[in-house]
């Protein structure tokens, strides 16, 4: 096989006639190639006496680089695509990144055997298994290599992903090396924070993670590294791991930024700071919090780019939509939002701000912290240092001739006594509660102290809602079900009706082998009706309110869901996983 690998022996007739088809396996599996452009390419290298390869890269089927790989596996070599592994930091960290540039090659994990897993544009370049074995055997491992083959351009961002400028910080890092954290000059630091390659490395960071469209970045200090997660899909990501030496510069660079205080180590401060990123200013959060081994630092990206969603790309079912929409073209009212943290609250907001917000209405809003600036809406942000609280605030907002009230969130009696009184006064007043479903906000309410009838004569609307990861559409599977798996899911199917076809995850690299891509919101919209204002009157549990609801018409998030579930966007596996 090793000369169908190096790719002589198949130009004769016989032998190209084997291993192209062969080859046309592995590309038509990969789903490369289907067996009609194969086929044509093939007739036509008979008669231009090419190669059936060298057609179809002429015809722009496939790139060379596709066909080097297809050749690799069928010369009995591992292929993989390093976008659908999991690259142990840890282990790349061992090895030099000019090594891994000079070569192609880069260390991904140990496989179950202990072997170390070596990924290579050319498995046959011994000197390049030589090297890193050496470069590892100076750092105290002895391992045995076991090659496998990976394309160029993905052991190239490997590499840059790992080691972002690797060798700007080689020069600083020895430089930081020799102070340690508690002795250090504060002018020298604030002169390492302004140095080209902190920056660089800040800078990379930052610019990689909006790219990737994480909504959170963590610079988290370790015992020897300094290492960066990203939450993307509401899942963290390992991304890379620096010399924990650059940590001083790294944290102090970042709180300049976010103008914080960088002589102060000991508690928790807070920041922001703005970046512009392929023309586009994205705001991110900053907050610092002191660990065992530093201060670790948490980004929260603001994209702006959210505060300009419409409600028709959130993800509404066409029934939910209609029954949200009749509360927030009333003029006054209360609308709350309900969900966990990190639920999408905040952009369902916003998007309904920029359904009702006209030039001829005031909206003001009162928010801790102000995570989204938008022009032409007067936003306040508490400062409970300076006295203005949610309740102060909204004393004053009342006195300035609004329209529409956004509170970013209901925590106490006082807030929710004004907004209520504000509701109740004519003003459109939106806002977030903490609650799992929607007919749990009106015993919360309750339960924070407001007389019932005011809860259910102000409440106009509750909208409850979830993320849930969405399907990749390039790797999705379709598959029907068992009626066990249906049932323990609860999904909406009875004995006799046919099996349904859904779609389950299966991973590659454009998802990063995960099976999802994005995210979807559930909703779980309640209107308050004359029923269940009653209900609310008479101090009626959230069970019994949220019987009645669904009685009226309301759909559950489970069911909302089981909806989307069935359209072939998301999985039960993955409902299940953020619905009780």
């Amino acid at each position: 096989m090793t000369d169908v690998v190096q790719g002589d022996a198949w130009t004769s007739q016989a032998a190209m006639s084997d291993v192209a088809r062969q080859m046309v396996d592995l590309l038509v599996n990969a789903k490369l190639v289907t067996p009609e452009q194969a086929a044509e390419a093939y007739t036509e290298s008979l008669t231009t006496g090419e190669t059936l390869s060298q057609a179809l890269v002429r015809r722009r089927i496939v790139t060379e680089a596709q066909i080097k790989m297809a050749l690799f596996s069928l010369g009995g070599l591992e292929v993989v695509d390093l976008s659908d592994y999991a690259v142990d930091g840890s282990i790349v960290a061992r090895v030099s990144a000019a090594l891994c540039r000079q070569h192609l090659a880069i260390p991904i994990k140990f496989d179950d055997d202990g072997k170390l897993l070596v990924a290579m544009e050319n498995p046959y370049n011994v000197l390049a298994i030589d090297d890193i074995k050496a470069n590892l055997a100076a750092a105290g491992i002895q391992v045995d290599i076991h090659r496998v083959v990976a394309p160029k351009e993905d052991i190239l961002s490997t590499i840059d992903r790992f080691f972002r400028d690797d060798d700007q910080l080689d020069d600083l890092q020895a430089v930081l090396e020799s102070e340690s954290d508690e002795g250090e000059d504060l002018s020298s630091l604030k002169e390492a924070t302004e140095d080209a390659p902190i920056v660089k490395w800040v800078n990379g960071v930052i610019t990689n993670a909006i790219q990737d469209r994480a909504s959170d970045i963590h610079i988290e200090p370790g015992e020897h590294h300094l290492r960066v997660r990203l939450r993307i899909d509401g899942v963290l990501h390992d991304v890379m791991q620096s010399n924990r030496s650059i940590q001083s510069g790294v944290i102090s660079r970042l709180k300049i930024m976010a103008d914080m205080d960088i002589a102060e180590r000991r508690v928790p401060q807070d920041g922001r700071l703005s970046v512009t990123v392929h023309g586009r200013k994205i705001d991110l959060r900053v907050a610092t919090l002191p660990t065992v081994w530093g201060e670790k630092v948490v980004m929260r990206v603001l994209d702006n780019s959210n505060t300009r969603l419409e409600l028709t790309d959130l993800g509404f079912s066409t029934h939910n939509y209609e029954s949200y929409s009749e509360s927030f073209t009333k003029p006054y009212g209360m609308i709350l939002v309900t969900g966990p943290t990190g639920s999408g609250k905040s952009t369902t907001l916003y998007a309904t701000l920029n359904q009702i917000a006209r030039p001829e209405v005031n909206v003001i809003t009162v928010e801790d912290p102000v995570e989204y600036r938008i022009p032409g809406i007067n936003q306040v942000q508490t400062n409970a240092k300076a006295g203005l609280s949610f309740a102060s605030a909204l004393r004053s907002i009342l006195r300035s001739d609004p329209d529409i009230v956004l509170i970013g969130e209901i925590r106490d009696h006082e807030t929710a006594q004004i907004a209520v009184e504000a509701a109740l006064t004519g003003h459109l007043v939106l806002s977030t509660l903490h609650t799992n479903d929607a007919p749990s906000s009106v015993t919360r309410l309750v339960e924070m102290g407001l007389e019932p009838f005011l809860v259910g004569s102000a409440l106009d609307c509750v909208l409850a809602q979830r993320l849930a990861r969405r399907l990749c559409e390039k790797c999705r599977e379709e598959y029907e079900p068992t009626p066990q798996q249906l049932a323990s899911a609860r999904y909406p199917w009875s004995d006799g009706e046919p099996l349904p076809r859904l779609f389950r995850p299966l991973g590659c690299a454009n998802c990063s082998k995960t099976g999802y891509k994005g995210r979807l919101a559930l909703h779980e919209v309640m209107p308050v009706s004359e029923t269940v204002e009653r209900l609310a009157v008479e101090r009626a549990s959230a069970a019994r309110i949220m019987q009645t609801a669904r009685e009226e018409g309301m759909r559950t998030l489970r069911e909302d869901g089981m909806l989307k579930v069935s359209q072939g966007v998301t999985s039960i596996d993955e409902i299940l996983r953020v619905v009780v």
